[in-house]
């Protein structure tokens, strides 16, 4: 019961449902409890007593019970069904509230397709077992209780007799339970494992098709499938072994009770309807005991999301704001790093190692390097996406962990390498950082941006609805709308990544005048591939393993026989060429 207690504040303060559903099937319980008793009066008193005036009322009390029967069981589900659903509402907030404020960290390992398995199977599978399982499980509890009582009632021997096998039936339940719960968390990471593929497939269908690996893909899924069907199947043969022992345990219980009641009739201690009556509320404790797999089933299924729901609620978040964080409305944009180590997963790897630079407010500052070099992870530090290790990261003198997390990164624009849009108008994706932008202000970050003329251009302008991650727009155009988005912010600090890499030439050079205006006045890191695109920075940072291996300007660098010369070399040699034929 660990885990539902770990969930119990989602689920307790909505209690009063839960009691008036309880209630109301303590009701429903005791009216099924009173059936057997009027059939044994039928037979006992009116068939074979002969009291036939008590047919209307037997009529008339029985329909009368069933109508409130009725009643009883329409309140009873409505408030269960309330109680479990405004559980999960709550629930599933507050999952996906703890989603938008976990480290990188956390998603540098999760997959999407588990994550989204979770905020809807997973929850799912619990808010049944809040509003049919646990009534179920006492009711059948109540149902026994109460079947238990009457049958004391009637012959106390007989109940001891009939019901001798309970205890073993009580063992194949708990082994049953034991057995069960594993199968069914195996099919929950199964069930995410198959969503993530499901789900990488859909995003990355253009990469699947231009290298016709539509048969891979195929097969992959196939596999994930297979395993899934197989976790499943693993699960039948547990119910397919366990459930056949439980139907023989009651069966045996029947066979003793028309044995030794036949007996106990035959010479006179019990009454016919008495012992019509002890067989029905025989089955009133034996299929409760014998469905109590289903009970146990929802329960175990519950369990076993429960404990991936509370993965996620207590999953630990590194990046948290001390008492009083500093708030600014502006940042002067003066970056200092001191002796800056970070590493992602363990102690022994450094994703930066020693970095110490600082950069004047208003400077724009080159970052370049090979594919795993650093050069994102410098500036994810400035908006605390990631911990350092070791050393610090100042911003205007203050430590970075000092700042409100909403102050710091309203006040830092980014251009992220692959851009992301969302589903939604391109007016509300330019100001998504800025939901207050006016309308003259997200035109003019969309002018700077290059993207004013291709947006009127479309069918409703800024109103035009983009498909999800903007289908069917230009990687180009996609790409400028995500630079108008971070110019609307008006950012101290401006964080290009790669930012014009999925643009032409023409198109580069356009974005680059309306950057060279934008960064006037902001500390701005450019993270290229390409050198004419940070050339003209006041200082160029070049990074290898880690580290900063070179640093200075671009006539500097390209003289200094390093690594910045090599990548010169490389992405200039044709040039180089051309000219020297010419003069040649």
């Amino acid at each position: 019961m660990d885990t539902f207690k770990k969930l119990k504040p989602f689920y307790w303060p909505y209690k009063n449902y839960f009691i008036w559903s309880m209630v109301f099937m303590l009701a429903v319980t005791a009216i099924t409890v009173v059936y057997p008793m009027i059939l044994q009066m039928t037979i006992d008193d009116v068939v074979i007593g002969g009291k036939y005036y008590m047919v209307p009322y037997l009529v008339f009390g029985f329909v009368g019970i069933m109508g409130i029967k009725g009643v009883a069981t329409f309140i009873q589900q409505y408030t269960g069904d309330l109680f479990g659903i405004t559980s999960v509402y709550k629930m599933r907030n507050a999952l996906y509230e703890k989603l938008q404020f976990l480290p990188f960290k956390y998603y540098d390992n999760a997959k999407t397709g588990d994550l989204m398995s979770r905020l809807t199977a997973d929850v799912e599978g619990f808010r049944f077992f809040l509003s049919a399982g646990f009534s179920e499980l006492l009711r059948f509890f109540l149902l026994i209780l109460i079947s238990f009582a009457v049958m004391f009632h009637y012959s106390i021997s007989l109940t001891f007799v009939t019901l001798s096998t309970l205890p073993f039936l009580a063992v194949v339940v708990y082994k049953f339970d034991k057995a069960v719960h594993p199968a069914f968390r195996g099919i929950r990471k199964s069930f995410g494992r198959l969503n993530t593929k499901v789900q990488e497939n859909i995003s990355g269908i253009n990469t699947v098709k231009s290298l016709s690996r539509e048969e891979f893909e195929i097969g992959k899924f196939n596999d994930s499938n297979k395993e899934y069907r197989n976790e499943f199947l693993f699960t039948s043969s547990i119910w397919a072994k366990y459930f056949p022992l439980m139907e023989f345990l009651g069966n045996i219980s029947v066979v003793l009770l028309l044995a030794y009641g036949g007996y106990k009739v035959i010479s006179g201690e019990l009454k016919p309807g008495e012992l019509v009556a002890f067989y029905s509320l025989v089955w009133y404790i034996m299929w409760p005991i014998m469905n109590l797999g289903f009970v146990v089933n929802l329960f175990s299924q519950a369990k076993a999301s429960g404990e991936r729901l509370v993965e996620v609620l207590e999953a630990e978040n590194e990046i948290i704001e001390v008492n009083a964080p500093v708030t600014k409305e502006k940042l002067i944009g003066d970056v200092e790093f001191q002796n800056v180590t970070l590493r992602y997963g363990t102690e022994d790897q450094e994703a930066l190692k020693d970095i110490s630079f600082k950069a004047e407010p208003g400077k724009v500052i080159g970052l370049i390097g090979s594919t795993g070099s650093g050069k994102t992870s410098i500036t994810q530090m400035l908006t605390r996406f990631y911990e350092p290790a070791e050393g610090k990261v100042l911003i205007d003198g203050i430590d970075v962990k000092e700042y409100s997390l909403e102050s710091l990164r309203g006040k830092i624009g980014f251009v992220l390498q692959e851009s992301f849009l969302f589903s939604s108008s391109i007016k509300a994706n330019i100001s998504y950082g800025n939901p207050n932008a006016t309308m003259d202000e997200i035109i003019a970050a969309a002018k700077r941006a290059q993207a004013h003329d291709f947006i009127m251009e479309l069918p409703d302008g800024y109103d035009t609805l983009l498909g999800e991650r903007g289908m069917g727009l230009s990687g180009g155009q996609k790409q400028r709308i995500s630079i108008a988005r971070a110019f609307c912010i008006n950012p101290s600090i401006l964080i290009l990544d790669d930012a014009t890499s999925a643009v032409d030439m023409e198109t580069e050079f356009r974005i680059q005048m309306a950057l060279k205006e934008a960064m006037e006045g902001r500390t701005t890191f450019i993270i290229a591939h390409r050198i004419s695109s940070l050339k003209n920075a006041d200082e160029i940072l070049v990074l290898d393993n880690g580290r900063i291996v070179e640093r200075g300007v671009h006539e500097d660098l390209i003289h200094q026989n390093g690594l910045y010369q090599r990548i010169y070399d490389i992405q200039f040699k044709d040039q180089k060429k051309v000219l020297d034929s010419k003069v040649s």
